[in-house]
């Protein structure tokens, strides 16, 4: 099997934060032609490609579009979410560092289309050298009329600035981003209303994922069906991974929709090291589930996913051999998620500490029957009744094991005998 190049055809082939580079390689081809069109038939164009948020969720891209067209708030604005905090996750890393100028132009598409006049990229602090090479690009789009005032001799302003997170997980939850940008701490806000209605300093908002916005210019340039022939009926077009764990050639790769597990890491990964047994395998990052060997000839795509209530995730595989217990992974995934609740709600703040308080005993040997009806319990009320996805994916592992590795837990009981 081999990658897809798609938005990624122009990594380690050109000079990132040359502008002439990016033009040469049909680069802004896709706003140029935007530029001529009806708004609507931009939309139109994304709906027809079906193209859904690269970030995790999976919503409909056309549906947060039209969403804010329809808007009369102004001003409007458009957030491209690269704080990129999900252990596991690296490839929006990879399109900030080597084709930079696509997010801008994707999201100047999407401004457009929309009527938004602002923008931010809120980059997640780590992130330093993705920060630079934003700056120098935003600054190289200006001089030469891709961004500010009358882009390319029109009507249209529009202009993008830079935010950093200070490196809390929680800002990459769209309103705890937004209460970022506005100064405050980054915390939830109870919905509705959505950011469409009422986002950042209370105007109409978009939210959308650095890949996201990378595909806009390819939807334009080839048109909606014929990128929607990429891929699976559900899930189209392609899909940058993060490879990572216990592999041969753990990197960034780009896969169609409809790619089994197994193909990207035998295929893409060249197996795992030392050709040990795989033990499990998490999927989407820490917030994903984990799943046996047996399970990695499904194939990738947003409802595969959806039947063991998770997600696609941002795209991150990671590969657990033979070497590692299954309670010691759980155990370092609910003490980073414990560290980064924000605390605002009951079930996130309060449930993450019990939670690892009973994975403790489990690691240990010492729990009951009652300790594991009482994960199971707490880990679905956290995910059905935090207020954002924080507290709503980190059970996710732990629902996960219960189900795929129920008979480790019952090893760890001290009288199993009595389930």
């Amino acid at each position: 099997m081999k990658e897809t190049k798609i938005i990624s055809r122009r990594f380690d082939r050109i000079n990132p934060v040359s502008l002439d580079d990016y033009l040469k390689t049909e680069g802004y081809t896709g706003l140029t032609k935007a530029l001529k069109m009806e708004r609507i038939s931009i939309i139109e164009e994304v709906e027809a490609s079906y193209l859904r948020g690269r970030g995790g969720a999976g919503f409909p891209t056309h549906i947060k579009m039209m969403g804010l067209a329809k808007e009369t708030n102004l001003p409007k604005y458009i957030i491209c979410n690269a704080d990129e905090g999900e252990p596991g996750n690296f490839k929006d890393k990879a399109l900030l560092e080597k084709d930079p100028f696509a997010v801008i132009e994707g999201m100047t598409i999407m401004a457009y289309a929309t009527g938004a006049t602002h923008g931010f990229i809120y980059i997640r602090g780590e992130y330093q050298e993705a920060m630079s090479i934003m700056h120098e690009c935003l600054k190289k789009a200006r001089e030469e009329g891709y961004l500010g005032k009358g882009i390319r001799n029109t009507k249209f302003d529009f202009d993008i600035q830079i935010r950093s997170g200070a490196g809390s997980y929680v800002c990459g939850e769209e309103f705890a981003l937004i209460e970022s940008i506005e100064g405050k701490p980054g915390r939830t806000r109870v919905k509705p209303p959505f950011p469409t209605e009422k986002g950042v300093f209370d105007k109409p908002t978009v939210i959308n994922n650095v890949e996201t916005f990378a595909n806009l210019p390819v939807i334009i340039n080839v048109g909606g069906k014929e990128y929607a022939k990429m891929g699976t009926p559900t899930s189209t077009g392609t899909k940058l991974l993060s490879l990572s764990g216990n592999v041969k050639k753990p990197g960034v790769y780009e896969i169609e929709f409809g790619v089994s597990i197994r193909d990207v890491i035998f295929d893409l990964g060249g197996g795992v090291k030392n050709d040990r047994k795989i033990k499990m395998v998490q999927l989407g990052g820490a917030c994903g589930p984990v799943i046996p060997e047996y399970m990695l000839d499904m194939m990738i795509d947003y409802e595969r996913f959806e039947e063991f209530e998770s997600k696609t995730g941002s795209g991150a595989i990671i590969v657990i051999d033979d070497r590692f217990d299954l309670f010691d992974i759980l155990l370092k995934t609910v003490h980073f998620f414990e560290h980064e609740s924000c605390g605002k709600c009951v079930p996130c703040r309060e449930g993450h500490t019990q939670l690892e308080l009973l994975i403790r005993k489990f690691n240990k040997k010492e729990a009951t029957t009652k300790d594991l009806d009482s994960l199971e319990s707490l880990a679905r009320v956290m995910h059905q009744t935090s207020l954002c996805g924080l507290g709503q994916t980190s059970p996710t592992s732990i629902i996960a094991s219960l189900r795929f590795f129920r008979d480790e837990y019952i090893d760890r009981i001290d009288h199993p005998s009595n389930l």
